[in-house]
């Protein structure tokens, strides 16, 4: 079994489509290998994976390499996946399955100036984004190096759109009915509800927050370059 580090946290209709669309992500995933699989949701939110068949060893690899792994324990200088739980001017929390969570103070997210709310507002960075860090132990976690390479790389593009609580499908369809479908180039998978629109260089990303917010029952958050 592979517990997925990423979360499941809508309710009704939209834990249904959003169950509907871990089964097809994980299916596309490992689709050439032999194997079956099926989805379960912990008491935390987390999806569960449990997989058989001759393949099955590559297939949880797979899985953990896509999605990233909650685990039972964590071993100080390792890498590992939780999602943004909380935040204040202090640091950010971040959700690894262990409880109470795994603090990253201001100092360590690696992030440039200002206070964890600051720069969580200057990222973009929407509630249970799955965000990579390294245990520290007895000592203050931080974030890892490719995570802190991969969100200055936002500040440096042409602006996106983050969005949570919506399947890339959801965005995408919410995004062409509002008549924004030549306002954004792609849209991003960050975790199974997370999403990022990037937009290309004569969008406002502000903009287009105003304009589509009313359909989207969700977090959404600015990146402006």
């Amino acid at each position: 079994m592979v517990v997925l580090a990423t979360k499941l946290y809508v309710e009704g209709e939209a834990r249904e489509r959003a169950l509907d669309s871990l089964r097809s992500l994980v299916g596309n995933e490992i689709a050439d290998l032999d194997v079956e699989f099926e989805i379960g949701v912990r008491h935390d939110d987390f999806p569960s994976v449990t997989v058989e068949g001759d393949d099955a060893t590559v297939a949880r690899n797979v899985l953990r390499e896509e999605f990233g792994e909650i685990v039972p324990d964590l071993e100080p200088g390792e890498t590992y996946v939780g999602t943004l739980e909380s935040w204040d001017d202090d640091g950010f929390v971040l959700d690894a399955g262990q409880g109470d969570g795994v603090r990253i103070p201001t100092d360590e997210l690696g992030l440039g100036p200002g206070s964890a709310t600051q720069i969580r507002e200057r990222y973009g960075l929407v509630q249970h984004l799955p965000l990579r860090f390294v245990y520290g132990g007895d000592d203050p976690s931080r974030l890892s190096d490719a995570e802190q390479d991969r969100l200055y790389e936002w500040t440096r593009g042409d602006g996106r759109l983050n969005v949570n609580s919506a399947t890339r499908a959801e965005v995408r369809a919410t995004l062409n009915r509002a008549g924004h479908a030549q306002d954004y180039v792609t849209v991003e998978r960050l975790g199974l509800l997370e999403q990022s629109v990037i937009c290309p260089e004569d969008t406002d990303p502000p903009g287009l927050l105003a304009s589509v917010g009313e359909y989207l029952p969700a977090e959404l958050r600015c990146v402006v370059p």
